[in-house]
């Protein structure tokens, strides 16, 4: 039985990683994946086991360990250096004593094999296959976003939640904001379910949320490292509290979906427009304030968005890229 590992940083998971572990699984019996996480890294090696894990779901010769470790303890360099090489190959011997195969798709894995007087395979060492490297996506995340795994582009993707009550320009200005950044958005799911704002039931809200963190799920999946969505959970919450009285009983697993970077908020501000089937202005007007009670309930913070339409279009473009200009 050929046992085999693989291990890198991670830091991104990109499709060139995921490329090469499958090579690696076509060389060997049973293959371990090892998460090097030093101490100086902000993202978790329980993240990073994650992202792979995801991408390797229904494979079942295949595990997944992290190796915690200091970097004034073991040197954290990705030049290839034969004694660097020398002490990372002598923990990896302790950590893979029945394992024969080494596979990296970098210069340094001759010298850790060598060391470890095992067999080492090389992949695509010159990045043709996958023409990527952590580094460049690191360097540049929107440039590089479509070599990123799906679970990965759900962690990094930044997300912009319009709310507001009804009349309010959400879906006009969610449109706009898409084409402005050429990103997706997502509309709200409720329109495609609830043609009256007079006539629904509690039941159409539970489709409603699960619908709408479905939408989302979909586009994270996407070519764009943002999404502006029109209108959340916590927004769909308020309407089942403002019509029946009753909480949704939801998943913790929509909130993290709908979960954002930047929530905007529509004041009720303008004209009230009656397309026949919305909610009364008065109602409408009340339905703002449970929007906001139940956001405040949520620990929701957002920055409201006021004056005419023109005004709302040029402040939410000011606040997303103040947003994206934050990002590492």
């Amino acid at each position: 039985m050929i046992k085999a590992f693989v291990f890198g940083k991670f830091l991104p998971f990109h499709k060139g990683h995921e490329a090469m572990i499958n090579f690696a699984l076509s060389k060997c019996d049973f293959l371990s994946v090892l998460i090097c996480s030093s101490d100086k890294e902000e993202i978790s090696g329980l993240i990073r086991k994650s992202w792979i894990e995801h991408s390797f779901l229904n494979t079942g010769n295949i595990d997944f360990e992290i190796f915690d470790y200091k970097e004034n303890e073991l040197p954290n360099t990705s030049v290839s250096s034969s004694e660097v090489s020398k002490i990372w190959a002598s923990k990896f011997t302790s950590l893979f004593p029945g394992h024969s195969l080494l596979i990296t798709s970098e210069p340094y894995g001759d010298y850790v094999a060598n060391f470890m007087n095992i067999k080492h395979i090389v992949f695509d060492i010159e990045r043709k296959i996958v023409p990527i490297s952590a580094s460049k996506i690191r360097a540049d995340l929107s440039l590089n976003w479509p070599y990123l795994s799906n679970k990965t582009k759900a962690f990094y993707i930044k997300k912009v939640v319009l709310l507001g009550s009804e009349s309010t320009g959400k879906t006009t200005l969610t449109t706009k904001l898409a084409k402005h950044f050429q990103v997706s958005s997502v509309q709200e799911a409720a329109r495609g379910i609830i043609k009256n704002s007079n006539a629904f039931s509690i039941e159409d809200l539970y489709t409603v949320a699960t619908g709408h963190a479905q939408k989302i799920e979909k586009e994270i999946a996407g070519d764009n490292a943002l999404l502006i969505i029109d209108t959340d959970v916590h927004i769909t919450q308020s309407y089942a509290m403002h019509i029946f009285g009753k909480q949704l009983e939801l998943p913790n697993e929509i909130y993290l979906t709908n979960k954002a970077d930047l929530y905007l908020y529509l004041n009720n501000d303008v004209a009230f427009i009656q397309d026949g089937t919305r909610l009364s202005e008065s109602e409408r007007n009340l339905l703002d304030i449970s929007h906001r009670n139940t956001l405040a309930k949520y620990g929701i913070s957002f920055h409201e968005i006021t004056g005419n339409w023109e005004d709302r279009f040029r402040k939410s473009i000011h606040l997303i890229e103040r947003l994206l200009s934050n990002t590492d």
